[in-house]
């Protein structure tokens, strides 16, 4: 569709008629004229641009406008929606009537040549639906002289106008076509063309559009230019920051190459290449190499010196080489090999673990001796916070070695153990090659944290990995697949570290000496956290060792019993740290020096105790175990008791796992088919049935270590005695009633010792662990060792 209006656009068509002679029947504005929502900004009275609008939702519209003899068109700005979903509801009542001269359809897309002429506002719909008919009214302009306000705000736009024009040329050629058809002194369309020079929003530039009075659109039509003022000024300044910083990057780049060519010529400079090759051959100085080595970063220098720069192989070439060169080749820190200073930094640094320290300074001793330490691979194992890790480093510390630590928990790749093959750009060396370049020596010590984590799939086997690594006969000649070249591990001081040995392998378990940490007393974490953690803690909350902050010896206790029964001291870390804030945001709000916290204190800031006192159960039927779990030992309360005579049977609770079910029917099988021989009341298991339960309820248990108790607690059932003494015991029952030997001696016998039990009944196969339970542990325990059920019943009753 192309219609034509030859009528050329002439902005004063829009005055008023009234009260002149006779005029075009074109120039005589309708009141009833179609209505064309705008999506963007409002059109104001005096423009004269093209529009491009959908032909689908509007064709009907300008065919109207097409067929009237007026080609008059209104123009509404849509307040929200978009303008072909917009509804009569959706559009301001204010807007432009305008002449439409040419309309040209092209693709779906309808092109629409118009000019404004006067303000119009809608009175009443006629055509709610397209194309909109509406009756409007009209706002002719009225002639401006002798008014000064007027004049002086015309002034003002025409000043900011004049402003703006050197920051954007485009505002020169928008005030060229306004000056073609208006003059400085129309202060109505002056004020409509200054806010149509902005970029205001669509609510601002609807205000102005509204103002039919000449001073509030003048007023309004200034602040939005003012505003625009100041965005082009910020703009200006920002564009003429960048291409300050663009000039002096360019004139430095120039004059560092003019440099750099003169400098070649003097024979002054190399370039990137021969300075990478060069850099690579002074470290080379510094390093003792192997033969293999040495011929390798030859090879890959002579490659490296015939590359492209840009080429991808030169940068994989180049890392390689870099990788080589920073490894210490021949580098060795010189042992410190003093023992009394290692027990010094032992003592310093560890609270107690008396047997632990005997055990390093023996492999130290033995270092000693020889004159290096190495060839060994300790694997230190115990529940979390005993100190392993920090065991490690006091080790390290006491060698004068550099000191590498990382973690294999959740380890999946082999990779990450034996680095990644250069097929690609991005491969890097394993955690052991990564370790002794940060290490800067080739004797570290490198300490592989939770051992017992160590993950496996499809990408390979870490564990596996591991195994070159730790074996002392193999890691002399360690090839990491990113390096390529063989590299002596063997004087590495490496320190494992588990909290359990069961789900380490076997083959990995052989190649390292084990030395357990079992836990702390109640008294050795007592002297840990005065000694220790609490003034560690008073620095890092930067108070004064002993001047703002005192927690009794009572409190402390509490706080061990109570709040932190676990083998380690970490939570008694945690809870020390929480009293520590506290007591920071105490002294902040204004309390007096030193703060002290007693026993009675400790509730206030810990809430309620999380442990209650063990009690000890007593009574026909109820016997006392000892358990070993990650945490370390525990006592463990085995229940008998006779349900009814109605049949006989063995009811177990207590969510045991299988081992400990089979236990319990060994248990019950052995006493009754020695019922007789061991006392019990005649016929008492022919019709009873015999419920055993293991508190608590919500705790998964396993293990066959609770056979003795068990057995026990059905003999005191069967003779309806209790015992008469307060005992615990340990050990796996077989049907023939041998007690055979069981783990966590050492564990099991700190549990005792907490809830003060005097006597324990031990396998006689585990006299050897007791031997080596540290004397302060086993002083004040009497320990009765038994082969043989039969053995135990004395020291259960009086016979």
């Amino acid at each position: 569709m192309d219609i034509d209006n030859n009528e050329t656009p002439s902005n004063t068509e829009n005055e008023s008629t009234a009260g002149q002679g006779l005029v075009r029947s074109t120039d005589v504005l309708p009141v009833l004229i179609p209505i064309l929502p705008l999506v963007h900004r409002p059109f104001f009275p005096g423009q004269a641009m093209p529009l491009l609008v959908d032909a689908e939702p509007w064709l009907s519209t300008l065919d109207a406008v097409g067929e009237s003899q007026h080609k008059v068109l209104g123009l509404v700005a849509v307040k929200t929606a978009a303008a072909e979903q917009a509804t009569t509801d959706e559009l301001y009542r204010m807007g432009t009537a305008c002449r439409v001269h040419k309309i040209h359809k092209s693709e779906g897309k309808l092109q629409i040549m118009v000019t404004g002429l006067q303000r119009i506002r809608i009175d009443q719909w006629v055509s709610r639906e397209p194309p909109y008919m509406a009756q409007v009214h009209y706002f002719p302009e009225t002639s401006y002289k002798d008014m000064p306000e007027i004049k002086a705000y015309a002034v003002a736009l025409i000043n900011t106008i004049k402003e703006l024009l050197p920051l954007n040329p485009l505002y020169g050629e928008e005030l060229k076509i306004f000056l073609e058809h208006f003059g400085p002194d129309d202060p109505s369309h002056l004020a409509d063309f200054a806010a149509s020079l902005t970029t205001s929003t669509k609510k601002e530039l609807q205000e102005v559009l509204e103002a039919t009075h000449i001073l509030k659109r003048l007023e309004k039509a200034l602040v939005l230019l003012q505003q625009e003022l100041e965005v082009a000024k910020v703009q200006a300044d920002i564009r003429a920051h960048v291409e300050k910083e663009m000039q002096t990057g360019q004139r430095e780049m120039f004059l560092r190459e003019q440099l750099k060519a003169i400098q070649k010529e003097l024979g002054l400079s190399k370039d990137d290449k021969t300075a990478e090759v060069d850099k690579f051959r002074e470290r080379l100085q510094t390093l003792t190499l192997p033969e293999p080595a040495q011929t390798r970063i030859e090879e890959e220098l002579n490659k490296l010196s015939i590359l492209e720069t840009g080429s991808p192989e030169y940068s994989v070439t180049r890392n390689y080489l870099d990788w080589l060169t920073l490894l210490p080749w021949g580098k060795q820190t010189k042992d410190a090999l003093d023992l009394d200073k290692a027990r010094g930094i032992l003592d310093r640094d560890h609270e107690g673990l008396e047997d632990v320290k005997e055990r390093i300074l023996e492999f130290i001793g033995v270092g000693i001796m020889k004159g290096a330490v190495s060839g060994s691979i300790l694997l230190l194992v115990g529940p979390p916070g005993v100190g392993k890790t920090s065991l490690g480093r006091s080790i390290a510390g006491a060698l004068d070695r550099r000191f590498y630590r990382f973690s294999l928990g959740g380890m999946q790749d082999e990779a990450e153990i034996k680095g990644h093959r250069r097929t690609y750009i991005g491969a890097m060396p394993g955690k052991f090659i990564q370790a002794i370049k940060d290490a800067g020596s080739s004797n570290p010590v490198i300490m592989l944290d939770e051992l017992d984590k160590i993950g496996q799939s499809y990408r390979g086997d870490p564990a596996s990995a591991l195994l070159e690594v730790l074996d002392p006969e193999q890691n002399v000649e360690f090839l990491d697949h990113y390096l390529d070249v063989r590299f002596d591990l063997s004087k590495v001081l490496f320190i494992c570290t588990a909290n359990q040995l069961d789900t380490i392998p076997r083959p990995l378990l052989d190649r390292t000496e084990i030395i357990r940490l079992s836990g702390y007393l109640a008294s050795e974490k007592l002297l840990i956290g005065r000694n220790h953690l609490l003034p560690r803690l008073l620095t890092k909350a930067g108070l004064k060792k002993r001047g703002q902050l005192r927690i009794d010896q009572a409190a402390l206790r509490k706080i061990i019993e109570q709040y932190s029964r676990d083998a380690g001291v970490r939570r008694l870390e945690k809870y020390l740290g929480a009293i520590t804030r506290k007591a920071v945001v105490k002294l902040l709000k204004g309390a007096t020096p030193p703060i002290r916290v007693r026993a009675k204190d400790v509730e206030e800031y810990l809430g309620k105790p999380i442990f209650q006192k063990e009690k000890i159960l007593l009574g026909v039927g109820v016997v006392t175990g000892l358990a070993w779990t990650s945490m370390g030992g525990a006592t463990l309360s085995v229940e008998a008791n006779h349900i009814h005579s109605l049949g006989r049977g063995l009811k177990l609770t207590g969510q045991l796992g299988d081992v400990m079910k089979e236990s319990a029917e060994i248990a019950y099988s052995y006493i009754v088919a020695n019922a007789k021989r061991f006392g019990s009341r005649e016929n008492f298991f022919t019709k009873a049935l015999i419920h055993l339960h293991v508190p608590a309820g919500a705790t998964p248990k396993d293990g066959p270590s609770a056979g003795i108790t068990m057995a026990s607690a059905l003999l005191s059932l069967a003779r309806g005695r209790r015992f008469v003494r307060s005992l615990a015991m340990t050990g796996e029952l077989t049907l023939t009633g041998q007690i055979l030997p069981v783990g966590g001696i050492r564990e099991k016998m700190i549990a005792a010792k907490r809830v003060r039990i005097k006597q324990l009944i031990l396998p006689e196969a585990n006299r050897g662990d007791y031997e080596e339970v540290p004397e302060h542990i086993r002083e004040g325990i009497t320990i009765h060792f038994v082969s043989r059920y039969s053995q135990a019943i004395p020291f259960l009753f009086d016979l």
